[in-house]
């Protein structure tokens, strides 16, 4: 009986020092990421997500883009974007990945324009809509779990695209965060 209860004693003590030692082998497994895209304020716009990893090679996010300067973004007011991302790298969760996104999205309404004296009304004030896409990337981290991402996303608007000037939407950027 005392032989069996040490060789369970010691098995179980090799169990933990596997599950000590593979955590601590890797300093980038870090499962949540938050993020900001740093070009944002440059279209008048701000940008944050959200990214949870599943495992090395794949994660969940979700981004929401708000236009606070419609000078800059003349068709898009917001959006939300749920993401799922593919990651090639050798590192976890990072290196080049591909993307399949939806996104809801609110965007201006078709604008006309009369020729008498050259002013535009909009013909639908504010048309909400569901898109899906794909996009690419690079993702680079450091052991202190700094990250910086580009990306790059296109896709089409599903249902209310005729009451819009363009049916397609486009993701781009530029993010600095924290894993």
């Amino acid at each position: 009986m005392k032989k069996t209860l040490l060789v369970i004693l010691i098995f179980l003590s090799f169990l933990s020092v596997k599950a000590q030692n593979e955590a601590n082998e890797n300093p980038y497994q870090k499962n949540n990421e938050i993020k900001v895209n740093v070009l944002g304020p440059l279209m008048g716009a701000f940008q944050a997500t959200y990214e949870r990893h599943l495992n090395s090679k794949s994660s969940l996010g979700i981004s929401y883009f708000y236009v606070f300067n419609n000078t800059e973004n003349e068709d898009l007011n917001y959006s939300i974007s749920p993401y799922y991302r593919r990651y090639f790298g050798k590192k976890y969760a990072a290196g080049f990945f591909l993307e399949g996104f939806t996104m809801l999205t609110s965007i201006d309404g078709k604008k006309i324009y009369t020729s008498e004296d050259h002013s535009t009304f909009t013909e639908n004030p504010d048309v909400i809509d569901l898109a899906t896409g794909v996009g690419l990337g690079w993702k680079w981290v450091s052991k202190g779990g700094f990250v910086l991402e580009a990306n790059l996303g296109y896709g089409f608007l599903l249902f209310n695209a005729n009451k819009t000037d363009h049916n397609i939407v486009n993701k781009i950027g530029v993010s600095a965060g924290y894993r």
